[in-house]
């Protein structure tokens, strides 16, 4: 059940003639209208005709219609994504995903991850009743460990960097009767990150902003973004989509700034925003497609412009870890254009992962 074609290349959400995003099985979306939505309840699931499974009923804890906040001093808004059962935006693409596994008759799920998808696929597996097997890189924060040990997960630990991790749950996952339940290989996930925008439709209005400011690793996020993007084409403007990676592992802003279609070549040195360490990511050539379709942008910015910034957003009661303050630290950077501030026009960034899941940055506890 392993989720990759030969030689290791991702199953793709294939870009056909019409610049669709699409399932490899693929989906007709459509949107119910206003008067339907305010019937449903206020979790992602009320956009259940855009989602390639069915309401899978006792897995669903309630995720998804996270809030809209102003951001102090800007024209801009928070989407307050971790406010989700596992405490981040994670969740959105893995309970679609063990959906799926549970209609493929998994009996068991493998995952890799630096954190949050490990996290949320633990939670999710846990609920499901089946075992789960998450390969994590040795540099993960105890929080999360915790975290993993707390749903029953087994928990390998690879002393290796986050590329090896992957390749390591892609051996164990060829055994009979696993599912790779991969947020990066397998488009199931896309489809669950793509009711952050499908939510954020709603709550502007029917409308979209202008830019969605997004942080990028994997690109797990932004790519179902873009393909909930496509799916609303037709009753709105296309966002401009500015990707924000940390400095100390950028091969996205590299290449964005050497004109490259394609990830540079980058050492990936430590850094405090680990959710988006990823030095070689797999869909990169089509994170970049993505963002040059919207006519956006790829930034970075320093560790001490994010831990700055997750400061900032601390002060202003918002505790997140570091990667959910990379996007902020480029906007106080002045790397994002501001709008005029209205419903369309604004920016809106999300916040994506809990300040628990991390160790704190105060108080001297960083260098």
């Amino acid at each position: 059940m392993n989720h990759q074609c030969l030689f290791g290349s991702p199953i793709r959400l294939r870009w056909d003639a019409g610049s669709e995003w699409q399932l490899v099985r693929a989906i007709v979306a459509s949107m119910p209208d206003g008067a339907t939505l305010r019937k449903r309840a206020a979790t992602m699931w009320r956009f259940a005709e855009a989602l390639p499974v069915p309401h899978p009923g006792a897995l669903s804890m309630g995720e998804g219609m996270t809030p809209l906040v102003v951001a102090p001093g800007r024209s801009a808004a928070f989407k307050v994504d971790y406010l989700m059962p596992t405490g981040s935006f994670k969740d959105r693409g893995t309970v679609v995903l063990i959906a799926a596994a549970l209609q493929a008759g998994a009996r068991r799920v493998v995952a890799d991850s630096s954190g949050n998808a490990g996290t949320a696929i633990a939670a999710y597996a846990a609920r499901a009743r089946i075992g789960c097997e998450v390969y994590v890189p040795a540099a993960t924060s105890s929080a999360k460990l915790s975290q993993l040990a707390a749903y029953g997960a087994t928990v390998r630990e690879v002393a290796g960097s986050r590329e090896q991790t992957a390749a390591a749950a892609a051996e164990a996952a060829s055994d009979p009767g696993v599912f790779y339940a991969s947020h990066v290989y397998n488009p199931f996930f896309f489809h669950g990150t793509k009711t952050y925008v499908l939510e954020l439709w709603e709550q502007c209005g029917g409308r979209l902003p202008a830019t969605l400011v997004l942080p990028v690793g994997n690109g797990t996020l932004l790519l179902g973004v873009y393909l909930g993007c496509r799916e609303l084409l037709a009753q709105d403007l296309m966002p401009r989509l500015v990707a924000v990676q940390a400095s100390a592992c950028a091969p996205l802003a590299r290449a964005w700034a050497d004109g490259s279609a394609h990830p540079a070549e980058v050492a990936g040195l430590d850094t405090i925003a680990e959710g988006v360490a990823i030095a070689r990511p797999v869909r990169g050539a089509q994170i970049l497609a993505a963002i040059a379709a919207t006519q956006g942008t790829v930034v970075s910015v320093s560790d001490e412009q994010i831990l700055g910034a997750y400061r900032d957003l601390a002060a202003a009661g918002l505790y997140v870890e570091p990667t959910s303050a990379v996007c902020w630290a480029a906007l106080l950077a002045g790397l994002v254009d501001l709008e005029p501030d209205s419903a369309h026009e604004r920016v809106v960034l999300p916040l994506c992962g809990s300040g628990l899941k991390t160790k704190p940055y105060f108080d001297g506890a960083v260098s």
